[in-house]
């Protein structure tokens, strides 16, 4: 349970320094460097290794396959590591990818992994001297092998180093566990071949979480093995020239491994093994490894330059060059260099020329942040997105995209939150075509025939009743609020088609929310098909029985301020600012007591607040619509400087593919998007002393926080431009033009800031 003390509230990390204290002649400190291990531990699941910005390959080790706790491949509590491979997810809840393993060893050959508990039963290899820094990673293996890795855009890297002596390198296509009771094969087919020039080839499909997708590539090593063995499923010998089958590997002997160094390059591909060649012969031209390092470092140099912030402590400013390179790694780059790709109808299609295909849209979680973030800091990229998400909606049997990776729809989480990505980017003035979304937006919102998502079972109930029944639809009450957001977000899209009739009639069911919402008890709740209340209730529990339940990785507490549209009317339903604001209080001084079957999700608790999981982002900043800014500030400064911190367990949920990390960052600069379609944010506390912001075009936005420190969280007054600024909220359209955000903090808080009702989010 957390309890709220004054000390706690006001944030207890130490160090903001005072600006206005600070000489003129005062060094400016270099930019605080990422630690790319913040996440690896706890249940942030990401991943230690290289990749480019937002690019096609993560080449990074893989410490274990089958656990929750490394979806990513990776954990920093584990004490050996299985090998290299070259495709990895960052923060996600679900485990995939994982592509094309590779195990630089020495002695006898071993062609299974092992148990984690047990290393010397397997290939696995205990490890030290671990450096990860962007775009770069190296180790040294128990079996003094000195690995290095680094990427380009669509190759993999590697650069081992043996010692004297016989070495070989291990292939393994094969590594994942197997699947659920049946024990069925994530792989059903798989090829390696070695090819008359010495590149070894290969591909395999998958059925993990991305049903049926599938990897080609292509690898060149910069020493020609002197003999090559390949194996079969169980193991069975297969020759030296290629094998089919299922669980696949080739081992690549070395008589002198230590002769010099063994440098790899390994070009993938989703679409087909030309694709991969193409890959590779574009981007991996030489074997010269510290250059292609010396490269990946410029592009995350330049990325990483997007934000900088001064002030605060060295912990914090760490954090915050954390949080934006995990916000810089995904969606992952999907078209191959002639701009070929695999769309959701299992299709190849090709992009127009100058734009690309992404994968991994972790949309559920995106939308409330880590989208925004991109819009203000990457507009271009922003812009791709936009596009490649139209076209995906294009070509989906299913619509707008739930959660699209390599090809694949998993259909993971509930609602069509790539809605709300296209809405938020045409009402920021993101040039697209979004006329060509609504055929596909208009299917999923009012089409009940066509093959249906998990996630979206229950929009025909929706639809016809005004909410998802409690005794039919399981997480009915999470799936009607974000039907309606969804709803409020497709109306935009309907606009822009045209189709007035279509986004009235969408607008009209974004009222929905009210309908699961007991103006009794002032919680959302199951209601039953007949109108009837679902009972038993409890708002921290999970629903009302174990076989309907009625929330999604979150309870009653949560989910009733769920709602980002229509806060003034969630107000009004609870009886006005007084009652909303005492509702709000009580959602953070709860009991912070869950039920023995709440998911590891809701975490990071404060209260019944749950900073560990996405349906929580917006809610501290919800108090400047009742007129208490003040308490935003409060609280968004205690979440700032509790829930991440400069260590492997630092982000205190999954990151989900960078919305953990984008929460961080906006909250830092002190503003955040609760609904990011109004094209707005609303003012929060800063956390340093002045940011700099490239906001596109060659803008800068920077933003300052006078009389800035650790007990001094309240905003006393704000200018813009050197203008005062007495609303409690700021427009995008006013941020990315650039120029002066001033904050004037203090010790107590300003109750005036904010408090008219014409200053408050939503007013002109």
């Amino acid at each position: 349970m957390t309890t709220l003390s004054r000390r706690a509230l006001l944030g207890s990390s130490a160090g903001l320094a005072v600006a206005a204290a600070l000489p003129a002649t005062t060094v400016t400190p270099p930019p605080a460097r990422p630690n790319l291990f913040v996440g690896t531990g706890g249940d942030g699941h990401t991943f230690p290794g290289a990749t480019m910005p937002f690019g096609m390959v993560q080449l990074s080790p893989d410490t274990d396959t089958a656990r929750w706790a490394t979806c990513s491949g990776y954990h920093k509590d584990d004490g050996s590591i299985l090998g290299f491979s070259h495709t990895h997810l960052s923060g996600t809840g679900i485990g995939d990818m994982l592509d094309v393993l590779v195990v630089p060893t020495r002695g006898p050959v071993l062609l299974e992994g092992g148990p984690l508990d047990d290393p010397d039963k397997g290939y696995r290899q205990r490890f030290s001297q671990e450096v990860a820094e962007p775009g770069y990673y190296a180790v040294t293996l128990e079996s003094g092998v000195r690995a290095e890795l680094t990427v380009t855009d669509r190759t993999g890297i590697q650069r081992h180093r043996f010692p004297a002596g016989p070495g070989h390198i291990l292939i393994d296509l094969s590594h994942l566990v197997l699947e659920g009771p049946n024990q069925r094969p994530y792989i059903d087919e798989a090829a390696l071949t070695l090819e008359p020039d010495g590149t070894l080839t290969g591909t395999r499909r998958v059925f993990r979480w991305a049903k049926g997708r599938r990897i080609f590539f292509a690898m060149q090593l910069s020493r020609k093995p002197d003999r090559v063995e390949f194996f079969s499923d169980n193991d069975t010998p297969a020759g030296d020239k290629g094998v089919t089958g299922k669980r696949l590997k080739a081992v690549l002997h070395y008589n002198d491994a230590g002769a010099a160094p063994i440098v790899i390059r390994t070009g993938i591909s989703a679409v087909d093994l030309g694709g991969a060649k193409a890959n590779l012969t574009a981007e991996a031209k030489h074997w010269d490894f510290d250059r292609y390092a010396r490269a990946a470092r410029s592009a995350w140099a330049r990325e990483l330059n997007l934000i900088r912030f001064d002030g605060g402590t060295e912990q914090q400013r760490v954090v915050a060059a954390s949080a934006l390179y995990h916000a810089s790694i995904g969606p992952t780059l999907f078209s191959d260099v002639d701009g070929r790709y695999v769309g959701l109808d299992r299709q190849t299609h090709t992009v127009p020329r100058g734009e690309a295909a992404y994968s991994a849209y972790s949309l559920w979680d995106t939308y409330r942040a880590f989208h925004p973030l991109q819009t203000l800091i990457r507009p271009k990229l922003t812009q791709a997105f936009t596009r490649d998400l139209i076209r995906q909606t294009q070509q989906s049997p299913f619509g707008p995209p739930v959660w699209p990776l390599q090809g694949v729809e998993t259909g993971t989480m509930i609602g069509w939150h790539a809605v709300p990505v296209l809405a938020e980017a045409r009402a920021k003035g993101i040039a697209a075509d979004y006329a060509a979304a609504w055929g596909g937006v208009k299917k999923r919102s009012f089409d009940w025939t066509t093959p249906n998502l998990d996630n979206s079972i229950g929009v025909k109930a929706y639809d016809e009743l005004g909410y998802a029944p409690a005794d039919r639809i399981f997480e009915s009450v999470s799936k009607t609020l974000e039907f309606s957001y969804d709803d409020y977000a497709g109306a935009f899209i309907a606009d822009a088609a045209g189709d007035s009739a279509g986004a009235a009639r969408l607008r009209k069911r974004s009222g929905n929310w009210r309908n699961v919402f007991d103006q009794r008890i002032g919680f959302a709740r199951g209601r039953m098909a007949d109108g009837s209340w679902a009972e038993p209730y409890a708002p921290n529990a999970l629903g009302h029985s174990k076989k309907w339940r009625d929330f999604t990785e979150s309870n009653g507490w949560q989910a009733t301020f769920l709602n980002q549209h229509d806060i003034p009317g969630l107000i009004a339903a609870m009886g006005g600012d007084a009652a909303f604001e005492a509702k709000l209080d009580g959602l953070f001084t709860a009991s912070s007591e869950l039920p023995a079957d709440a998911p590891p999700d809701i975490s990071g608790l404060v209260g019944q607040y749950a900073h560990g999981n996405e349906p929580s982002h917006h809610v501290a900043y919800m108090y400047a619509w009742c007129g208490s800014p003040w308490k935003t500030q409060a609280m968004v400064r205690r979440l700032l400087t509790e829930m991440y911190h400069d260590r492997p367990d630092g982000i205190i949920g999954n990151d989900d593919c960078g919305q953990m990390s984008a929460w961080y960052l906006l909250s830092a600069l002190g503003f955040y998007p609760v609904d990011p379609v109004s094209a707005t944010y609303v003012l929060g506390s800063p956390l340093f002393d002045r940011a700099t912001v490239q906001v596109g075009g060659g803008k800068r936005l920077i933003v300052e926080a006078r009389g800035n420190a650790p007990d001094r969280p309240y905003v006393r007054s704000v200018t813009w431009n050197g203008r005062p600024w007495t609303k409690s909220w700021i427009a995008h359209a006013d941020l990315v033009r650039g120029g002066r955000l001033v904050f004037d903090m203090a010790a107590e808080p300003n109750k005036a800031f904010g408090r008219d009702p014409k200053d408050r989010p939503g007013h002109a």
